[in-house]
C-alpha cells in the first residue's frame, strides 16, 4: 500500500519555518489558518492521533509563531496535544504523516526533534514552570528572550500550575501565560475552576464596561502621566470588582482577557500589545475544542484522539467492523464493569479518578453511583491523599490512575497511605508500553517503585478473569495499600465467571509444566510465553510457565519448587528491568544461594519511543520471538 502523504494549501506549501510565515501579510494569516486546519484534518483522518485540542488552538499557533522570534523566544505547549500545528509549522509538514508512528515523528513536543521544541510534555501542569525557568535564565543571561506557557483550562486544575503562578508574580520575570479556555482536558472538566472561568467568559457586563474603559484611556493619552496613573488603578479596581479575573491579579499577574481565540488577527494585535508589556502577564482566550471540524465541536470527548481512518467531512469510520467477529473487552472496560458490580454488593466501595472516567472507564460507576465516584481534576497528588482521607472513615477506596500519572503521587503514596497502612486500591491502567504515545506514557516504572514501599500489594492478572478476582479480594482487604495493574488494550476474549472468588494473596499458578527452562512471567504479558511455547514446541523444546501473579509477596514456595526442577529461570514483565518483578525473583534467588541462573526479560534501562505495543515489545525483546530466542540461547541451540 502506497503511503498517503497529504497536500498543503498554496501558503502552508510555502512556509517551512515561521520565517516564511512572517513574509505573509497579517491579512492571509485567516487563510493560512483554513489550510492548516484542513492539512491537520487531512492528515489524521488517515493515520490517528491527538485531534481536537489541535484544532481548537490553530488561530493561537499561526498568531504566536507570527509574532515571536521562535526559536529564540521560547514556547512551552502544556501537555502537547495541542502542537500539531506547532509542527507543521516549524519544518516537519512533509514529516508530519509519521506522527506517533514508529520511528515517526512524536506526537507531542519533544527537544531532540525541533530547536522550535523549548520543552518536551506529555503530563499536564508543567508548561509555566518549564516557561518561568526560561524566563529567569533570559534574565540572568541579559538575553531579552520572550518566554510563553500556553496551559489549558483542564491543565489549570493541577497543582503544579498554582505553584508555578505563584512563584512566577513573585518572581517578576517577563513570562506570557496564555490560558486556553474551552471547557475541556480530555473529559469534561470540572471543580471550581470550571465555574471560576465560566464566570469570566460570560461576564458581559465586565467586557462591556472594560471596553469603555480603554476607548475612555485612548482619550486620556495626552493628559499625561498622572492621569495614565488613575485610568490605571480605576480599570484595576473594575476587574477585582466584578470579575474573578482578580485571582490572576492576586497572584501577581497582569490579565488580559477573555477575547475569542479564532480571531487570529485580533490575537496577532493582542500578542503584539503584550510583548511591549513587562513582568508576569496572562492572557486569557476562549476556543472550541475541535473547531473547523463539525463532529469533534459537537463530541469534544470522543474527538480527543483518534486512532482509526474517519471520514473527513462526515467523521464516519472508514473500516468497517467485522460483523461476525466479537472483539475482546478492554482490560479498563472489565475493570469498570466489575467496579460496579462489587458496589453492588458493598456500599463502602468509592471510586476516585484524576479527570479519566472515559480513560480509565469509571463512567458506568459514576452512572450507577454518582454519589460515590469523584473526578477530581488532574490532580494525581491530591486523588491519592483523598482516597486516603476516605479510607480513615471506612470507606474502600479504589483509586483508578494511569500507571505513567500515578508517578506524579509517589509522595502520597508513601506518606498518606503506605505509612499509615490504609487499604486504599491503586488500579493501575496502562501499565508497561502503551504504545504511540510514546515515552512520557510509558508506565514501565510502577513495579519498581512500588515494591520497595512497605504496606503496599503489587499484583499483575494475566487475564480478564483474574483481574475480576483480584479486585473482589482487595475490596476485602483491609491491612494496607493494593496495587493492580493492568495495559492498555484489549482483553484474552476468555469466557468470564459471573461470580467472584477469592484469589489467595502471594500465590502463582501453574499455567504448564516443561523441561529444563521455567519462564515466570507477571501480568498479560504472560500471553506472549504461550505464544512462544507454541513456537518451541513445533522443534521438541518443552518449558514452563509459572504464572506469579505477585511481584511483592512473592510465591516463594512455587519459586522454590521451579529451583528443584528446572535448570534456568526467566522472569518476563512488561515494566523496567531496573528493579521490577525480574529482580524480586532474582533478589530470592541469590539470597537463598540457589545457584541457577535468572535471566530478566523487561524493558531496559533506557527511554523507549513510541510506536504499537508489539512493535515495542518486539524491539525490546519481550514479544514471543524475543522469548523463543532466549530460551535458544540459554540451551546453547544456534538460531537459524
Amino acid at each position: 500500500m502506497e503511503t498517503y502523504k497529504p497536500t498543503p494549501g498554496p501558503l502552508l506549501a510555502k512556509i517551512s519555518s515561521p520565517d516564511d510565515l512572517k513574509k505573509l501579510s497579517s491579512e492571509q494569516l485567516q487563510d493560512v489558518c483554513d489550510e492548516l486546519r484542513e492539512y491537520i484534518i487531512d492528515s489524521v483522518s488517515v493515520y490517528g492521533g491527538h485531534f481536537g485540542a489541535s484544532l481548537g488552538v490553530v488561530e493561537l499557533t499561526v498568531a504566536l509563531h507570527y509574532v515571536y522570534d521562535t526559536p529564540r523566544d521560547k514556547l512551552v505547549w502544556d501537555v502537547g496535544h495541542q502542537a500539531y500545528g506547532h509542527k507543521i509549522l516549524t519544518g516537519r509538514r512533509d514529516q508530519f504523516y509519521t506522527n506517533r508512528r514508529y520511528n515517526g515523528l512524536s506526537g507531542f513536543p519533544k527537544r531532540s526533534e525541533s530547536e522550535y521544541d523549548a520543552f518536551g510534555v506529555g503530563h499536564s501542569s508543567t508548561s509555566i514552570s518549564a516557561a518561568l525557568g526560561m524566563a529567569v535564565a533570559s534574565d540572568l543571561n541579559s538575553e531579552n528572550k520572550k518566554a510563553v506557557a500556553v496551559i489549558g483550562d483542564g491543565a489549570m486544575t493541577g497543582g503544579m500550575a498554582f505553584e508555578a503562578l505563584n512563584n512566577a508574580g513573585a518572581q517578576n520575570s517577563d513570562i506570557l501565560v496564555i490560558l486556553n479556555d474551552n471547557n475541556m482536558s480530555i473529559d469534561p472538566n470540572v471543580g471550581a475552576l470550571k465555574e471560576y472561568l465560566a464566570d469570566i467568559t460570560t461576564s458581559k457586563t465586565f467586557n462591556k464596561m472594560r471596553d469603555e474603559i480603554y476607548d475612555l484611556l485612548g482619550h486620556f493619552k495626552s493628559a499625561g502621566e498622572k492621569m495614565r496613573k488613575v485610568a490605571s488603578k480605576l480599570e484595576k479596581a473594575m476587574t477585582a470588582a466584578i470579575t474573578p479575573g482578580a485571582l490572576f491579579q492576586a497572584l501577581g499577574f497582569k490579565y488580559y482577557g477573555p477575547v475569542d481565540g479564532h480571531n487570529v488577527d485580533a490575537l496577532r494585535r493582542h500578542l503584539e500589545d503584550l510583548k511591549t508589556v513587562s513582568g508576569p502577564k496572562l492572557l486569557h482566550i476562549v476556543t472550541v475544542k475541535g473547531k473547523g471540524f463539525a463532529p469533534a465541536e459537537r463530541e469534544q470527548t470522543k474527538w480527543h484522539a483518534q486512532s482509526s481512518p474517519f471520514d473527513k467531512i462526515t467523521g464516519n469510520p472508514l473500516t468497517k467492523p467485522k460483523t461476525k467477529e466479537k472483539l475482546p473487552p478492554k482490560y479498563q472496560d472489565v475493570f469498570g464493569e466489575a467496579l460496579v458490580e462489587l458496589a453492588e454488593d458493598n456500599e463502602d466501595i468509592v471510586a476516585i479518578t484524576p479527570a479519566m472516567p472515559s480513560g480509565s472507564s469509571l463512567w458506568p460507576m459514576m452512572r450507577a453511583y454518582p454519589d460515590r465516584s469523584f473526578d477530581v481534576g488532574i490532580a494525581e497528588q491530591h486523588a491519592v491523599t483523598f482516597a486516603a482521607g476516605l479510607a480513615t472513615e471506612g470507606k474502600k477506596a479504589f483509586a483508578a490512575l494511569y500507571s505513567t500519572f500515578l508517578q506524579r503521587a509517589y509522595d502520597q503514596v508513601i506518606h498518606d497511605v503506605a505509612i499509615q497502612k490504609l487499604p486504599v486500591v491503586f488500579c493501575i491502567d496502562r501499565a508497561g508500553l502503551v504504545g504511540a504515545d510514546g515515552p512520557t506514557h510509558h508506565g514501565l516504572y510502577d513495579i519498581s517503585y512500588l515494591r520497595a514501599v512497605p504496606n503496599i500489594i503489587v499484583s499483575s492478572p494475566m487475564d480478564e478473569q483474574e483481574l475480576r478476582d483480584m479486585m473482589f479480594t482487595a475490596s476485602e482487604y483491609d491491612q494496607g495499600a493494593w496495587a493492580i495493574r493492568y495495559p492498555r488494550g484489549r482483553a484474552t476474549g476468555m469466557e468470564v465467571r459471573k461470580e467472584f472468588q477469592r484469589t489467595e494473596i502471594g500465590k502463582g499458578r501453574v499455567i504448564q509444566k516443561g523441561e529444563s527452562v521455567a519462564v515466570l512471567s507477571f501480568g498479560p504479558i504472560g500471553k506472549y510465553v504461550m505464544d512462544a511455547n507454541e513456537l518451541l514446541q513445533q522443534e521438541n523444546i518443552h518449558i514452563g510457565h509459572y504464572d506469579l501473579r505477585f511481584a511483592k509477596p512473592l510465591d516463594t514456595d512455587m519459586i522454590d519448587s521451579v529451583l528443584e526442577s528446572y535448570d534456568y529461570i526467566i522472569t518476563l514483565e512488561d515494566g523496567t528491568r531496573l528493579g521490577g518483578f525480574g529482580s524480586a525473583v532474582a533478589e530470592y534467588v541469590a539470597e537463598k544461594g540457589a545457584g541457577v541462573p535468572v535471566k530478566i526479560l523487561g524493558v531496559p534501562d533506557q527511554i523507549i519511543e513510541h510506536g504499537s505495543q508489539r512493535e515495542l515489545h518486539d524491539e525490546v525483546g519481550i514479544g514471543p520471538d524475543g522469548i523463543v530466542e532466549t530460551v535458544k540461547n540459554l540451551l546453547g541451540i544456534k538460531i537459524a
